[in-house]
């Protein structure tokens, strides 16, 4: 019988905590990819990736459309987290820097290449 890969986000697999979320500002890589920053920090210790989004309130002054960002960046990494390499865990932070809503294909894409570069 073969291993499926899950597809889910839990809880666990997000960046939470101040002293976290400082960690990997003040240690991390950054690097962009068009429409997305991103800023990771390998071998945390804790055995899976975990992420953290952002849309800039200055980008997009509405919630509703910083939400379906967030919400279009979550499915993406939710759908290609297992193409990561990271056995020893990764904290990864998504900054959303385009000017205009990108499509769900543009983000997946987007994502997509973090990752290889993020592998690489």
């Amino acid at each position: 019988m073969e291993a499926k890969a899950s597809y889910t986000l839990k809880k666990d697999e997000r960046l939470c905590g101040k002293t976290l979320i400082e960690e990997l500002l003040a240690k991390g890589r950054h690097g962009n990819v068009p429409g997305m920053r991103y800023l990771v920090r390998k071998n945390t210790g804790c055995g899976h990736a975990r992420i953290l989004i952002s849309v800039p309130k200055k980008t997009f002054k509405r919630a509703v459309k910083r939400n379906l960002c967030k919400r279009r960046i979550r499915e993406c990494w939710r759908k290609q987290k297992h193409m990561l390499e990271c056995d020893n865990g990764a904290d990864i932070l998504f900054i959303y820097s385009a000017k205009e809503i990108l499509s769900y294909e543009e983000i997946y894409t987007a994502i997509g290449q973090i990752i290889k570069k993020i592998n690489g």
